[in-house]
């Protein structure tokens, strides 16, 4: 046995509990890549099998046959389809959901067809026995010519078994082949012919390229032609010999299980599981529990992070502190104060809401409940090319969008994952709430409507409003846009209720904010250290000069030694290279109404949109009172264009901004997880390229209307 070239691939239907396992064998071994050429995350773990052995253990995505209707479902097509992908396994671990085998068996007999070691998993055998379900597991062994091992996933019971299976199967190596499907006459032909293009093919690979030769990315253009030729000349049927394998295989499950699966306690009328259905899934319940539940993760999101994120904040601020007090004073130490600690406290403050969101979401996937809200939602939200698990996003892009678009992971199909990551980011989040709550106190009298409504509150919520029909018509444009990888219909299998397993809870939290740390984490830091450069220097000695200028200022005026210090910050933000970008993008900003400084605030707010209140604050010299809304909107009233007399900041101007800021893309932490969750800078691209057209028309027609 070569220990170190043992790899072994966990496949089996959606929702067996394969996470359980994969959790079990590896433990805290394991670490996510993805696999070649698409978006989808490959787990990968270390097993130990006994002293000497280890192994290589591949979590594939979930998948009913080797017939995909969705980007995930392919991957295992293209790994077992090609005998020298790097993920082809010496040895495959089965799950098969012991209460639901008849329909689990049919992937099992598929890939029993390509040749290779295989130990059957039946998993939950805790329901099962609490369903009375009796499994004469030697009468399957014989029948399937596999070694068997009844594992409890969620407790690890009958996880040595397995083990030893595994060393039994790979020390044995002989694989008993069991005749579940005959091709036909033009099947077979086919099937040799393609064999003759590649030696190397098992009968059945050969038989799912003549199925699937188009979209397998491994075979190159003059292979897809020999054998598009060897389908036509054979009269190849497609999809009537899908059909036929299908049900040939079935015509020897169905029977097989009705001999070796035995009830021994009645059939219940209605299970627990039904009983629980028959309210959460009810027409009209079913709706108002799920508003519930979101209004439960969104309050999660947007107050429970809030103590945590403090914290943070605070920890950061002192590290700060600290460093300053410690560090000698020079350009280094401004590097590592404003531009790594700062990107540091930019992406550790979202651990918390991470954490949080994905904590609630591992229990509803865990429970089982997440599978009814997809039933339940996934009409609606397909009239918008999404799908039901795409409302979990939005209602979390509420808070923040970094977590919301992780959650997008468990949208299996690739076009309704792509549009709810694409069009996400247009809920307003918690950080744009600074800036319309300055801009709303500016612009927007604050007195009574009808008795009850504050003119105020209601603005307020017309933002929000706008941004949620905005994102409804950016997933209908997208729709039409992109290309389905698959039809898109809902198929899938209600699994019954359970209490959560709280070590699969808690790697599955692990594993999303250890990889936003280390991956968009990365990124942010860079980002931001790119801002605190282009906002500490400029060209030549500008900002000594600014310095000199503004002390002077300030002696002429008579000020304090804090009303200087905000003088001299507002001087050098205007010298550095952020200043010049912002007058250098004035005449491209002027037809919407804002002038250099508010140019220079969408520059520096791209960081995270909440520093636009912050610069602000310091190029209107209220630095040190920035936390108060009142001096900023006082001064932004108060300021006159000393060429045209006109104030520069007006109503038309603050509702043209707060347009500006519903649609535009002011985020660098947010395209930084687009980034990483889409394994390309072309989508963050086209986001923000979309979402800025979207926020520049939009903002340039309001401020003409109130003009």
């Amino acid at each position: 046995m070569n220990n170190d070239k043992l790899k072994i691939a966990l496949l089996g239907n959606p929702n067996v509990g394969k996470s359980c396992i994969f959790n079990q064998l590896t433990g805290l071994r394991q670490k996510v890549g993805n696999f070649p050429g698409v978006t989808v995350d490959k787990k990968i773990g270390t097993a130990i099998l006994s002293d000497n052995q280890k192994a290589t253990i591949i979590d594939f995505p979930g998948t009913y046959s080797l017939y995909p209707t969705s980007s995930d479902e392919r991957v295992v097509l293209n790994t077992f389809a090609d005998p020298t992908s790097e993920d082809y396994p010496d040895v495959i671990i089965y799950i098969a959901d012991i209460t639901n085998l008849e329909r689990h068996l049919l992937l099992l007999t598929q890939v029993k067809d390509l040749g290779l070691p295989i130990v059957l998993v039946l998993n939950m055998s805790d329901i099962a026995e609490k369903k009375g379900l009796v499994t004469d597991s030697d009468k399957l062994s014989k029948v399937l010519k596999v070694p068997i091992v009844t594992v409890n996933g969620r407790s690890g019971e009958g996880i040595d078994n397995l083990k030893t299976g595994i060393l039994s199967v790979v020390d044995n190596n002989n694989i008993e082949n069991i005749i579940t499907y005959k091709p036909k006459q033009a099947e077979e032909v086919c099937i040799q012919e393609i064999k003759a293009l590649n030696s190397s093919l098992s009968d059945y690979q050969a038989s799912l390229w003549a199925h699937h030769f188009n979209e397998l990315p491994f075979i190159d253009n003059s292979l897809k032609a020999s054998i598009k030729s060897i389908v036509n000349k054979n009269d190849y049927a497609d999809m009537r010999f899908q059909i036929d394998e299908t049900l040939q295989r079935f015509n020897f499950i169905t029977p097989l299980i009705q001999s070796a699966v035995k009830e021994t306690l009645p059939k219940e009328n209605f299970s627990l599981t039904d009983k629980i259905d028959a309210i959460v899934t009810h027409k009209y319940f079913g709706p108002l529990i799920f508003v519930a539940i979101l209004l439960l993760v969104f309050q999660s999101i947007f107050s429970w992070a809030s103590g945590p994120m403090d914290l943070i904040d605070e920890g950061m601020a002192s590290l700060g502190e600290y460093l300053k007090a410690v560090l000698p004073e020079g350009w280094f130490t401004d590097l590592i104060l404003d531009g790594v600690i700062a990107g540091l406290g930019g992406v550790l403050v979202f651990v918390p809401q991470i954490t949080i969101l994905f904590f609630l979401i591992s229990l509803m996937e865990e429970s089982g409940y997440m599978s009814r809200a997809v039933y339940m939602f996934d009409k609606i939200m397909m009239k918008f090319g999404m799908n039901g698990r795409s409302i979990i996003a939005l209602i979390s892009g509420g808070a923040c969008a970094i977590p919301a678009v992780m959650s997008t992971r468990t949208i299996g199909n690739w076009k309704e994952r792509m549009i709810t990551i694409m069009v996400t980011p247009l809920i307003s989040c918690s950080a744009r709430i600074p800036v319309y709550a300055i801009l709303v106190a500016f612009a927007v009298p604050d007195q009574t409507i009808g008795g009850i409504f504050n003119l105020q509150g209601l603005t307020f919520m017309g933002l929000y409003v706008l941004g949620v029909v905005a994102t409804l018509l950016a997933g209908l444009v997208f729709k039409k846009i992109l290309k389905a990888d698959a039809p898109t219909f809902l198929a899938m299998e209600l699994p019954s209720y359970k209490m959560p397993h709280w070590k699969n809870v808690a790697l599955t939290v692990g594993e999303k904010v250890n990889t936003f740390v280390t991956e968009a984490g990365k990124v942010i830091i860079i980002v931001s250290i790119a801002l605190w450069a282009l906002a500490t220097y400029g060209p030549g000695d500008n900002i000594e000069k600014a310095e000199v200028l503004a002390k002077e200022e300030a002696m002429n005026l008579n000020l304090n030694t804090t009303q200087t210090e905000d003088l001299v910050a507002s001087k050098q933000l205007e010298a550095s290279y952020v200043g010049i970008l912002g007058k250098g993008i004035e005449p491209l900003f002027r037809p919407l109404g804002f002038d250099w400084k508010i140019s220079i605030a969408l520059v520096t707010s791209f960081a995270a949109r909440e520093v636009f209140v912050g610069t602000m604050a310091t190029i209107y010299s209220v630095g040190s009172s920035q936390e108060e809304i009142a001096p900023l909107r006082k001064q932004m009233a108060a300021a006159v264009n000393p060429t045209t007399g006109e104030h520069e900041f007006t109503r038309a101007t603050a509702f043209s901004l707060m347009v500006f800021y519903v649609f535009a893309m002011q985020c660098m932490s947010t395209l930084a997880v687009v980034k990483r969750e889409t394994k390309s800078w072309k989508w963050p691209a086209i986001q923000f390229a979309y979402m800025s057209a979207l926020a520049y028309i939009g903002s340039l027609i309001t401020y003409h209307i109130f003009l």
